[in-house]
């Protein structure tokens, strides 16, 4: 009784092992490739449980979904010898399970070599083109181009190529550094050559603001002197009509003129004559007498004469 129990237990863990090893599943995201001793019999492309020959046969799972692809950044010299580094990636597909395990073997193998394909075909296509067209309205025929061209080489690997894009394209380090170094000399250039317009604008500025400043001094000085002398010419010809009608009045006016002048508030002491010509005016009103010196027997009279007969101070 015992042992059929265990050779009924045997029989049943022997069909478990042999139907784990004949039986698999592949799910909606997967296809698979049936190998007999290492060579490719079957491709499975639609989901569902499957069998094969336990011991025998082996199954390879490939990923049937869009798959990604980061190569290296890799830099490339444009058309018009402009250096960049690209840092690209690509979007693949398995098509051909079998083409794909005879040429490539595994993904990893897969994706080395496409990597390779690609930062190749940026090489190429980049190399005809020029910077400004990365950056216009061109880049999607470039970017068509690339993938184009990885798409025939992929094929061979049976994959096909779903889409290429560049996420990044920037200068090397060396190249920004002498582009910005260019940039910061030709706005130097361009500050050095403002600064000499502007000062060559103000020294046209400045001489144009002193040749007329002369110009206009010297035509103030001309009127000035124009008008000086028609005024002195008018003195002088009311000078010459007051002489002609009054002399005598005229020289009373300029003698009282000489006293206020010569007489002044800073304590002045003049040492006179009081019959001499200043004081014609003290003694006689007309200024044509002339006062001699007073008896000495006689008082002294006050008068205007003897107000300056020794000093005469103020």
């Amino acid at each position: 009784m015992n042992r059929s129990l265990l050779i009924v237990g045997i029989g049943i863990l022997l069909a478990g092992v042999i139907a784990s090893a004949s039986l698999f599943t592949v799910n909606e995201a997967q296809q698979a490739l049936v190998l007999q001793f290492g060579e490719p019999v079957r491709v499975l492309r639609d989901p569902g449980l499957k069998a094969k020959i336990p011991f025998i046969q082996e199954v390879r799972i490939l990923d049937r979904r869009v798959l990604d692809l980061d190569p290296p950044v890799e830099q490339v010299i444009l058309a018009d010898q402009k250096r960049l580094d690209v840092d690209a990636f690509a979007r693949y597909r398995i098509l051909d399970p079998l083409r794909f395990y005879q040429t490539a073997g595994t993904e990893a193998v897969a994706e080395t070599r496409m990597n390779a394909i690609v930062n190749s075909a940026l090489r190429r296509v980049l190399g005809s083109v020029t910077l400004l067209a990365i950056l216009s309205d061109e880049r999607p025929r470039v970017m068509n181009d690339i993938r184009g061209q990885v798409n025939d080489e992929a094929k061979r690997f049976g994959i096909e190529i779903v889409d290429v894009r560049i996420r990044r394209a920037d200068l090397p380090e060396e190249t920004s550094q002498s582009i910005f170094a260019r940039m910061r000399s030709e706005r130097e250039r361009e500050a050095a050559e403002a600064r000499a317009q502007g000062q060559e604008q103000s020294q046209q500025i400045r001489a144009r603001a002193d040749r007329e400043r002369t110009v206009i001094l010297a035509e103030a000085q001309r009127d000035s002197q124009i008008l000086r002398g028609e005024g002195d010419n008018q003195a002088l010809k009311l000078i010459a009509e007051a002489t002609s009608r009054d002399p005598q009045f005229y020289s009373f006016y300029r003698t009282l003129e000489a006293y206020r002048k010569a007489l002044n508030k800073d304590d002045t002491t003049m040492v006179l004559s009081p019959t001499g010509e200043f004081f014609r005016y003290f003694g006689d009103i007309t200024g044509k007498g002339q006062q001699g010196p007073a008896p000495t027997n006689a008082p002294a009279t006050p008068g205007p004469a003897n107000a300056g007969a020794a000093t005469a101070q103020q």
